[in-house]
């Protein structure tokens, strides 16, 4: 693989990917300790929601909260444990909502068709046509070309175009993307680099899976929780947080943690020194010199791509201005039909985008924020939130940086080990009333567990882009958990002081 030409054939897989390096993650998971985490969650989730329901009567609680935080452990358990597929775990509650009088049919599904769903689905559709016309393998190679030959520099160099793809396109996908570039440039490395060949390989495998999580963080649309957030804090409070507030926050997390993470791979985790690549300059020139001129598709794709960013970035404080009514999932919806729209340059005459691209939108996580959507209403119009909020109170006792701390070093560690969409779903409901309690702005506690469910640098399960670094074979476990522990440590830190200290300037809370 790593030494094709690199073109439309290189866009691997994740299939394709994890069976290169023959290896299996303990949390693979075909695993007999998956099927039986599946098997017992798949019975103690019902088991449980029975019991609670009907054997346990907490104290001031009504009867839709009751029957709301129920459901919620039910729903939880399946999503932990995986015991049938996310996506049809979050379509319970359309079930279990009206039969237990919870929300009428209409306000339950009415959460499916959330506007940031569909948000998400614009955005997804920019990510397609920027992989079908190749534009992101020309933005890669063009970084990488620019830093170098010394490794730690390509290794910065990989990192920056990595997390700068996430921003706008899936962290799995840009780290499919990318893993087979690597393997480029670890096969010219192999045997010219001595002592430091062991170290690069594992530095960069790194990089890129930790580049790919880091740059999500940035934008809304670039990794699903933070989207997950913004519904839920519109549908509990009625409080709309547009891109460049987001952007305000979390592109300064984003670079200050990409910039500490190269840092501390390639001097403390991997020291590299001043070693240089041999050959490396020349097969990123050889791979930018078969791109050849960009196509008319990419050049579109790339008009597409500005105006997009450009306008989720103005819309607040000018475009709104100017067209009442605009918002983000409005322009994301623009820019998705007119890619549809745009001719491709090929001799068929089509757009872009045809509507057999679309069947590549990840239906199962557009289901998932419709469940979480649902399960936020809940909260509120049953009195479950409120009820928590009670209990917690005894928090504030702690110091609002101590709760912060506290929350988002929770929900990293919790995402090491379930999905960092799921958890974030399932837990800023509950955060809600646990800052009010705690004399918080909601804001804070939500946005610093959404931050932190994608910084799970530490096992293969954190995050699917560490499950593709190791499958790469370049990897041990124990390299990852020693590295990936300093990272969460690090993260967990920063994001408690972002959300303390500039949080509440910059978004006026």
């Amino acid at each position: 693989m790593a030494d094709s030409a690199f073109g439309a054939a290189d866009c691997v897989s994740l299939a394709e990917v994890m069976s290169e390096g023959h290896v299996h993650t303990p949390f693979d998971p075909g695993s007999s300790a998956a099927r039986m985490a599946r098997r017992v969650g798949f019975w103690s989730g019902p088991l449980l929601f029975a019991i609670l329901l009907f054997l346990v009567h907490p104290r001031e609680m009504s009867r839709e909260a009751h029957v709301v935080m129920a459901v919620t452990v039910w729903i939880s358990i399946w999503w932990i444990t995986e015991a049938i597929p996310l996506a049809v775990t979050s379509l319970l509650p359309i079930v279990l909502f009206p039969l237990l009088k919870v929300l009428p049919i209409g306000d339950t599904t009415s959460s499916y068709g959330h506007p940031l769903v569909f948000l998400y689905i614009g955005g997804f559709l920019l990510a397609i046509a920027i992989e079908k016309t190749g534009l992101h393998n020309r933005i890669a190679i063009n970084i990488i070309r620019r830093m170098g030959v010394k490794l730690k520099m390509i290794i910065l160099g990989f990192m920056l175009s990595t997390g700068f793809l996430s921003m706008w396109i899936s962290n799995t996908a840009t780290a499919v993307m990318m893993l087979p570039i690597g393997f480029a440039i670890i096969s010219v490395a192999s045997g010219t680099l001595d002592e430091y060949t062991v170290r690069f390989r594992k530095a960069l495998m790194l990089a890129i899976a930790y580049a790919a999580s880091i740059g999500g963080v940035a934008t809304l649309i670039g990794t699903p929780p933070n989207l997950v957030f913004v519904g839920v804090v519109k549908d509990m409070y009625h409080i709309e947080v547009s891109f460049l507030q987001w952007f305000l926050i979390g592109f300064p997390l984003a670079i200050i943690l990409m910039l500490i993470c190269w840092w501390y791979l390639t001097r403390i985790g991997f020291p590299l020194h001043q070693a240089t690549l041999h050959g490396g300059k020349a097969e990123m020139d050889a791979r930018h010199s078969r791109l050849g001129k960009m196509s008319k598709a990419e050049r579109h794709v790339s008009i597409v791509f500005v105006l997009m960013a450009v306008a989720w970035i103005i819309r607040s404080f000018l475009l709104q201005k100017l067209i009442p009514g605009l918002d983000d999932t409005i322009i994301a919806m623009i820019g998705g039909v007119v890619l549809f729209i745009l001719p491709s340059g090929s001799p068929i005459k089509s757009g872009i985008l045809t509507w057999e691209d679309a069947g590549k939108l990840p239906w199962g996580i557009i289901l998932l924020f419709g469940g979480g959507m649902a399960l936020a209403e809940s909260f509120e119009t049953s009195g479950l939130a409120t009820w928590i909020g009670a209990r917690m109170a005894g928090l504030s006792v702690l110091g609002h940086f101590a709760v912060i701390l506290l929350v988002v070093a929770i929900v990293n560690f919790l995402t090491e080990f379930t999905s960092n969409l799921a958890t974030v779903t399932m837990i800023l409901p509950v955060l809600a009333p646990i800052a009010i309690a705690a004399g918080l702005p909601p804001l804070w506690l939500m946005a610093g567990a959404t931050m932190a469910a994608s910084c799970g640098f530490m096992m293969p399960a954190g995050t699917p882009p560490n499950a593709i670094a190791f499958g790469s074979g370049y990897l041990r476990i124990m390299d990852m958990i020693r590295t990936g522990f300093v990272m969460n440590v690090i993260s967990i830190i920063l994001i408690t002081c972002i959300v303390y200290f500039l949080l509440g300037p910059m978004w006026g809370i």
